[in-house]
């Protein structure tokens, strides 16, 4: 049996200008200029060109072609476009929208990318004088390599693998006569399968003082379960050593490289960090700046803008000229708003981060020991902005500063309270532990019971669980295994 009801609810959507500006949030610098020239290769009335005198920019002005908007009624269309919430329209003429106050031209800062070894160890796989069938092998070897170098990947599935998709058979004792040799390829100890290979590879193939090189493969051959947990005790009395002896020994394995690859392996160029905004100190007061300027400047073209005033004025057009001038009109609408919404993301990125800048001032002035806890609320409250922004500008987003490189989610953390009542940020605790470990005694490395009594009588009130929690996330081990001689 049928029935009707009814249901009155109250639902939020956002228009499709309002989802184009929340993804155009989330890009960084890099992000932000690819997407610029995909727009531009769509809309012909998007143009990177900046107009070159004075005269020709008061001849748009005078032309005022964004006025169409009366005439062709765009704006009748949608109601949010007048939306505060969304964006002010602002000037969209031939201004460079997206350029920094600060007209002078600063170059951005980039990280310089890491050099890949693939290529090299190519380059000395073709030298070989080997079959054909090997050198495939061996390139199969050199692509299975991951980032620090290491070949994960068993050497019988790589031969398996050859035979059963390029019909080349390889017998396992060939394959592994050329591991060895391309073990021995420059860096030495590239292709290793496991961290002993890799030490057992350098110290056979590099020179070293022959007495304490021996002793080293020993240790590394018979004694590596005690070696790598740090049993020093055991290891003097199993080889009959003295500490001073077994300190040269570590001391020799420790010049060893343990990353022969160096995070260098893929042929692709590493990730490059390029800072979206420059901080920069003038008096007491610190200067934040957008480093947009390598992206392209964005326009209207004058002229798809006068074809559409011809059109306009014209009492009969044809059939043809009609749908030119309906496309053009959409483009022209969608040009308005794409500018618009990069003007808006510049403005709301230069909020969030004057805001950062004046609630962390003593970072900024003293390091990372003085920032203070911030959570994405704080910033939310100060600039009225809803908290979903404030995570999509942060996200992905660096910022350079009298004291380094940082991406923006660095500045937020929880805090804990001391015994005085003040707040102090998680990272500051870490840099206040990292401090107390590289300080520490070797021979007798500090507990995480003894760090968190440490930390306790700076007056930090700290558990020792976790203690542990922060020093596993910096990546430093327990106490055992700092031990050294």
């Amino acid at each position: 049996m049928l029935s009707f009801s009814q249901k009155l609810s109250i639902s939020q959507k956002l228009s499709p200008q309002q989802i184009q500006y929340q993804k155009l949030l989330q890009l960084n610098i890099m992000s932000l200029e690819q997407r610029i020239k995909e727009e531009m290769e769509m809309n012909p009335l998007l143009e990177d060109e900046l107009l070159e005198n004075e005269e020709l920019i008061q001849e748009q002005e005078s032309e005022d072609p964004l006025d169409f908007d009366d005439d062709f009624d765009v704006k009748s269309d949608s109601d949010e476009y007048d939306s505060e919430d969304y964006m002010n329209e602002g000037d969209l003429d031939s201004d460079r929208l997206n350029s920094s106050p600060d007209d002078d031209d600063k170059s951005r800062p980039v990280a310089p990318s890491k050099v890949s070894v693939t290529d090299n160890l190519l380059d000395q796989l073709h030298l070989m004088d080997e079959t054909h069938e090997l050198r495939i092998l061996g390139e199969m070897i050199i692509q299975s390599l991951n980032k620090d170098g290491y070949l994960k990947v068993e050497l019988e599935s790589l031969v398996d693998d050859l035979e059963m998709f390029d019909h080349i058979k390889i017998e396992l004792s060939e394959a592994e006569k050329l591991l060895k040799r391309i073990q021995i390829f420059d860096p030495i100890g590239i292709a290793s399968r496991n961290l002993q290979e890799c030490l057992l590879v350098q110290l056979a193939n590099l020179s070293y003082d022959p007495y304490y090189t021996f002793l080293a493969e020993e240790v590394l051959t018979k004694h590596y379960n005690d070696f790598v947990n740090k049993r020093f005790t055991l290891l003097e009395s199993k080889l009959n050593l003295t500490e001073t002896t077994l300190k040269q020994i570590l001391d020799l394995i420790h010049k060893l490289n343990p990353r022969p690859g160096e995070g260098n392996i893929s042929s692709e160029q590493a990730n490059q960090i390029s800072p979206d905004f420059t901080v920069e100190k003038n008096d007491d007061n610190f200067i934040v700046s957008l480093n947009d300027k390598s992206a392209p400047s964005l326009t209207l073209s004058s002229t798809y803008l006068k074809m559409l005033e011809s059109n306009k004025r014209k009492r009969k057009i044809s059939p043809r000229q009609k749908e030119t001038h309906k496309f053009l009109r959409e483009k022209f609408e969608s040009a308005k708003w794409f500018i618009a919404s990069i003007q808006q993301r510049r403005n709301t990125l230069m909020q969030i981060m004057t805001a950062i800048v004046e609630k962390q001032y003593t970072f900024f002035e003293s390091g990372p020991k003085a920032l203070r806890p911030m959570i994405y609320k704080d910033i939310a409250e100060e600039i009225q902005m809803d908290i979903s922004t404030i995570s999509r500008v942060v996200n992905g987003k660096y910022v350079q500063s009298p004291v380094g490189i940082h991406e923006l989610k660095y500045f937020f953390s929880e805090g804990l309270e001391t015994s005085s009542g003040e707040e102090i940020s998680n990272k500051h605790i870490k840099v206040l532990l990292k401090e107390l470990i590289d300080g520490e005694s070797k021979r007798t490395p500090l507990s995480d019971d003894k760090l968190k009594d440490l930390l306790n009588e700076e007056g930090i009130r700290i558990a020792r669980r976790t203690v542990a929690k922060y020093r596993e996330a910096m990546m430093l081990p327990v106490a055992r295994l700092r031990k050294e001689i």
